[in-house]
């Protein structure tokens, strides 16, 4: 009786047992349900694009994580859609959709998706797809050349708004030069008497004295200082060059010395004139003599006299003179020329050091200068920038210059099935710039180790003349939230002298989903001042994925 109860018991246990493992197979069962992933064919041409969609029941208080990156591979994802959300009940039914695409013929496993729910990771099955290729009947489709390379012109900046101000300066300042140095100013009145002959001058002196009212105001003193100014610059200039400083009887000895030695054809009677004219203007200046108002006339018409006797005894300039007058009035005029000249060169050069010195107060002299100079890299770092995407899967990154397609030089490894790069510039250039997308060998599907693939590279600048290399690393993330790894430090490089090297900095920035690396190689030399500020306006630039 005892042991019939004990089998009853067991027995009972026993279905218990069995009930709680069906209900948690059932449970478990019931929470993978909850996951689902389907495409929307199986079979596509090659280049043509599927849509993986995974549709998660979860509830409203749970938060879902759907995958994100290239872990779609051996297909590569070309667009990421947003999440569609449909309210069932208490629960939510939310509905993720991938563009997805391959472009080799051949059959591919999409992997299994985890995605994360809550804090429980659940995942998809996977998924086969086939990619057909596209039969051609080339009797039927005629074949083309290929069409060659369209050069892009560059959009439009406001560079002419600088060169018509540059041109509005230069045309004020050379305003300026023509109005006050190289045009031909109006003569003033003191200017055209004293381009005329001294003759001409002297007859005009006498001529103003009679317009003058010394006489009718008793201002002898002055007429007479007047008169014989007009004797004493007229003998200065054409006979004896001290008869201004001379005294009365210095000049009248001067005088007869040049009639003894027949310099000049005077006779006693003009030199008797001269010499009384002289003595009463002495007395009239220095002893305040006053003559009569009749004899300062009279003595006016003297002077006049004289100057004419002056002139008539003065022998005729020979041709030797003629000659070297010419010489010394052309000799004048070039004198002239080359000093307008000078003036002009020195305002020119002045205007510029002033303009040199005010932007480079407010710019930076160093600046000024390597904008004059038209530095390269400066015109780089202001030019316009281009941002595109190189490679499958594409990295999207900002460069002053379009990047070409360049032949890979380290695709001989066995691990690598292909790679693509694209740049600007080379090892010795003052800026290098290499984007890469290397496809690793599909036998090997974990994770690529981003430092193996940096120390990789690092062999690769050895190899290529790179020396004293020092390198650090540490975490990078884009600036849409992409992680990746950055090996950067200093070294140095080799330069288009065979030999020579020149310090420098570099950057290796890379990223990885499955069996694919992206990388961003930048290599800059220590003497370029506006390297740092291009590098780091790059690397802020660089996207793995076009943002939704």
């Amino acid at each position: 009786m005892i042991r019939t109860k004990v089998v009853s018991k067991r027995i009972r246990n026993t279905k218990i047992y069995g009930f709680c493992i069906v209900l948690c197979a059932f449970f478990s069962i019931n929470l993978q349900a909850q996951v689902k992933a389907t495409i929307d064919s199986t079979s596509i041409k090659i280049g043509e694009q599927i849509t993986y969609k995974i549709n998660v029941e979860a509830d409203s208080t749970d938060m879902v994580i759907f995958p994100e990156g290239q872990s779609f591979s051996p297909l590569e994802m070309i667009e990421s859609y947003a999440i569609d959300t449909i309210r069932k009940k208490n629960k939510f039914n939310l509905i993720k959709n991938y563009g997805l695409t391959q472009f080799d013929s051949g059959r591919y496993t999409i992997p299994s998706q985890k995605v994360l729910i809550s804090d429980k990771i659940f995942a998809t099955d996977s998924i086969q797809v086939t990619v057909r290729t596209i039969e051609v009947d080339t009797t039927k489709q005629g074949l083309y050349d290929i069409k060659p390379l369209l050069k892009v012109e560059k959009a439009s900046n406001n560079r002419w708004i600088y060169i018509l101000l540059i041109i509005a300066i230069l045309a004020v300042v050379a305003g300026l030069i023509y109005w006050f140095v190289w045009r031909r100013k109006p003569l003033t009145e003191e200017e055209r008497v004293a381009l005329l002959p001294p003759y001409d001058r002297a007859k005009l002196a006498l001529k103003q004295l009679d317009e003058r009212t010394y006489l009718e105001n008793s201002q002898i003193k002055e007429y007479y200082s007047d008169l014989t100014m007009a004797l004493r610059r007229y003998l200065d200039e054409k006979v004896y060059d001290h008869a201004l400083e001379s005294t009365t009887e210095q000049l009248i000895f001067r005088l007869n010395l040049l009639r003894e030695g027949n310099k000049i054809s005077l006779n006693k009677q003009t030199l008797s004139n001269i010499e009384s004219i002289l003595k009463r203007a002495d007395l009239v200046k220095f002893a305040k003599v006053a003559p009569d108002v009749e004899l300062a006339k009279m003595d006016r018409s003297t002077i006049d006299l004289e100057i004419d006797h002056v002139k008539e005894s003065l022998p005729e300039p020979t041709e030797e003179e003629k000659l070297m007058n010419e010489q010394y009035r052309l000799a004048q005029i070039k004198k002239d020329k080359q000093r307008k000249i000078v003036v002009s060169s020195l305002i020119v050069v002045a205007a510029l050091l002033l303009t040199f010195v005010g932007f480079g107060l407010k710019y930076g002299f160093g600046y000024v200068a390597d904008k004059l100079t038209g530095n390269n890299s400066l015109q780089l770092l202001e030019g316009e920038w281009v941002k595109s995407a190189y490679g499958v899967p594409p990295v999207f990154i900002s460069t002053p210059e379009v990047l070409e397609r360049v032949e890979s030089k380290t695709t001989d490894s066995s691990e690598i099935a292909s790679q693509v790069i694209f740049g600007y510039g080379n090892i010795t250039s003052p800026i290098d710039i290499a984007v890469s997308t290397t496809k690793v060998s599909d036998k090997d599907t974990t994770a690529v180790d981003l430092e193996k693939v940096a120390e990789f590279k690092l062999r690769f600048l050895e190899k290529n003349g790179v020396k004293n290399i020092i390198a650090k690393n540490e975490k990078f993330t884009t600036p849409n939230a992409q992680e990746g790894l950055k090996v950067f430090g200093t070294a140095d490089f080799p330069t288009i002298n065979e030999g020579v090297t020149e310090p420098g900095e570099y950057a290796i920035l890379s990223f990885n989903a499955a069996n694919v690396v992206q990388e961003v190689l930048l290599i800059w030399k220590d003497n370029d001042r506006y390297a740092d500020e291009i590098m780091q306006r790059i690397i802020n630039s660089i996207e793995l994925k076009k943002p939704e």
